[in-house]
């Protein structure tokens, strides 16, 4: 069996990741397993194995409870993944380079594409992206940048579902959330969006001709996906982008946040437009807070 192209999808958070995972898993040219994040990467570089472990556990013990009071319907696929989650922890725990790129690969039936998608290796160390680029004979990077007022407000958006209880005003805690993102405190929701660092890092680690970059505004295209699939080596399939993914509570900015959040990423809105030319329409509007 001749070696896979292996892709490692970067980024960026809440811009169209998860939509680009169920797209390559039914593609007949990719081979990628039921977990979108693996955190292979992060977890080692930053000794966070015993969380990320406590994580798959968590996952796994979710499923096994849908499992037992589920739609049998979905049964199959639920035991795929908890067989996964289960495989996956033990490789993790080793953090072996060599049993992570198998674990990709295993199962693979001829198609030409594995890959890991996990949004958070934006973060990583040029280093370490350096040693990505080299660890198989052909590796790419694809990385998805959304409007970055958009991509912030979606990601506190997410973050406040999930520090809210039942019953409880998800519109207020976004808002809440999101003026101390403004003030700099929830950096780890801010760094997400830091399209200047990871198009550094990655332009100095990464041979551009192995590098794809695309807005999210134009990803869910004919046309993008034709470039998307010429870059990868695999067949133009038809995509489905009428179903979006993850989208989230639908909350209204108010304008003045709307201006707030737009001044605070005025860097990213000029250095985008330095690097890669023109900005799609919607960022233009947010760029100026209207």
């Amino acid at each position: 069996m001749s070696e896979a192209t292996l892709m490692f999808g970067i980024g960026a958070t809440k811009a169209g990741t998860s939509w680009l995972h169920r797209y390559l898993a039914a593609h007949p040219d990719c081979h990628v397993r039921s977990i979108k994040e693996l955190h292979f990467f992060d977890t080692i570089d930053k000794g966070r194995q015993n969380a990320q472990l406590s994580a798959l556990q968590r996952n796994l013990q979710k499923l096994q409870r849908r499992q037992k009071n589920g739609d049998p319907a979905n049964a199959i696929t639920r035991a795929h993944r908890m067989a996964d989650i289960e495989q996956y922890s033990r490789v993790l725990k080793k953090g072996d380079e060599a049993e992570y790129l198998a674990f990709l690969d295993e199962g693979r039936d001829g198609q030409r594409l594995i890959a890991d998608i996990t949004p958070s290796y934006a973060l990583l160390s040029e280093g370490r992206m350096e040693k990505m680029a080299n660890m198989a004979a052909d590796v790419r990077f694809v990385y998805l940048l959304r409007d970055p007022v958009a991509r912030l407000w979606s990601h506190v958006r997410m973050i406040a579902k999930r520090r809210t209880d039942a019953g409880n005003d998800i519109a207020e805690r976004a808002r809440e959330i999101l003026e101390r993102a403004l003030g700099g405190f929830e950096v780890q929701i801010t760094n997400r969006g830091d399209y200047r660092g990871t198009l550094e890092r990655l332009n100095a680690a990464v041979d551009p001709s192995r590098l794809f970059l695309a807005f999210y505004e134009d990803l869910f295209s004919n046309t993008t996906i034709a470039r998307l699939c010429a870059f990868l080596g695999i067949a133009n399939k038809t995509a489905d982008f009428g179903k979006r993914v993850h989208e989230g509570v639908p909350v209204e900015l108010t304008m003045a946040q709307r201006g707030r959040a737009a001044a605070f990423l005025k860097p990213q809105y000029d250095y985008v437009e330095a690097s890669l030319g023109q900005l799609p329409a919607a960022w233009e509007a947010n760029r100026v807070g209207v």
